[in-house]
């Protein structure tokens, strides 16, 4: 079926295969890839293994002492480089297993090898119209994005996904209860995404399988997303309007202590982002321009996360950002107490220091927010 270019191949496997016990094998036959790949997981993304790539062939070992994801990457992806053909493909493995892997990975690529992964494929197919329309559907918004804008892109994103995940919700259920006994139908419980739905498509699931290998797999998920969840609602409340913005005391750039207390009397942004997160940056231009639009009547106090405070500095520096800054340690509560869940977050306080809205992520809603508030 037609992939995303980084999609989600999630597979399990049987006791039927051609590895080796601590071992997945791989062997792939792609177009459009380089002529290396590099194979990692989280825990050996210091050290990926070396694939080497004959006009699109390649065959290798993985070690692995339990079923985890693997990436499989060109070389430029990791080092986060532009590439021609730039690969990324996340695929779970399974000790003792094999898996096979054909097609284009621009295109279209199958997931087949050994009988659990020939189970996995007739799922796939079974989800290949939805994903042909996602994948269509994404790319005229990307038409949308260079045409008219982010905000009429995102505006036409939003009216055609629900539609589109609800009919993918669809057809994995129908799968699952007609596959309850397949190892299949739990490796793409993941791919419902809401949780209700998770938990109720385990609960379909045959015994074997409910509570075989597998379990520890799309259990482990439902339990992330459980978690997730709870924390998404712990952050409204703490960021909801009206909520008193905890007070905190931070260095600025010139080391000295800023607290936000002393803002107080004058809206002000808490712009939360780092110099690693690419939205942060892409944000910036904009930023900038809305801060001399309403120049005097709001200020941005721009807290830099999961940086080195060189790094910090760095930034400032390079994107010329004119506004306060203070640097947030690993060790602070800052981001607790706020319950910050993603970069950028934008959280504006009120004159009064209570708290007015939260934005997360690059969103035109905020700049509209600003029109709102100080045309």
């Amino acid at each position: 079926m037609k992939k995303a270019l980084l999609c989600l191949a999630l597979m399990a496997a049987t006791q039927i295969g051609c590895a080796s016990d601590g071992n997945v094998h791989v062997k792939g036959n792609l177009k459009n890839v380089t002529d290396t790949l590099l194979a990692l997981t989280r825990e050996t993304m210091a050290n990926p293994q070396t694939v080497i790539v004959k006009d699109g062939a390649f065959e290798f070992d993985f070690p692995t002492d339990k079923v985890t994801s693997m990436y499989l990457l060109s070389p430029g992806v990791l080092r986060q480089q532009r590439e021609a053909n730039p690969v990324q493909l996340q695929l779970l493995i399974v000790p003792g297993e094999t898996m096979e892997l054909n097609g284009d990975v621009k295109d279209r690529y199958d997931i087949n090898g050994s009988k659990f992964y020939k189970e996995y494929h007739e799922a796939d197919l079974a989800m290949e119209a939805i994903t042909h329309e996602t994948s269509a559907m994404m790319e005229k918004a990307n038409k949308i994005m260079a045409e008219q804008g982010q905000e009429a892109a995102m505006k036409f994103y939003q009216e055609q996904q629900s539609a589109l995940a609800a009919k993918m919700q669809s057809t994995i259920m129908d799968f699952i209860k007609k596959n309850p006994n397949s190892e299949a139908s739990a490796a793409i419980i993941p791919q419902l995404e809401d949780l209700a739905k998770m938990k109720e498509a385990a609960n379909l699931l045959g015994d074997g399988v409910k509570n075989g290998r597998m379990k520890v797999f799309y259990q482990d998920i439902i339990d992330q997303v459980e978690a997730q969840q709870k924390a998404e609602e712990e952050a409204a409340k703490k960021q909801a309007p009206g909520v008193q913005a905890p007070d905190f005391t931070l260095n600025d750039i010139n080391g000295k202590p800023l607290a936000l207390s002393s803002l107080r009397g004058k809206y002000v942004i808490l712009d939360f982002w780092g110099s690693w997160c690419g939205w942060c940056i892409k944000g910036f231009p904009e930023m900038k321009n809305y801060y001399n639009k309403y120049k005097g009547k709001f200020e941005i106090l721009g807290v830099d996360c999961n940086d080195s405070e060189a790094k910090w500095k760095e930034a400032v520096k390079k994107h010329e950002l004119p506004w306060l800054h203070v640097y947030n340690p690993r060790d602070s509560k800052v981001l607790a107490d706020y319950a910050v869940q993603g970069f950028p977050t934008k959280i504006i306080v009120g004159p009064d220091g209570k708290i007015v809205k939260t934005i997360v992520g690059e969103d035109p809603a905020f700049y509209t927010l600003l029109d709102e508030l100080f045309k």
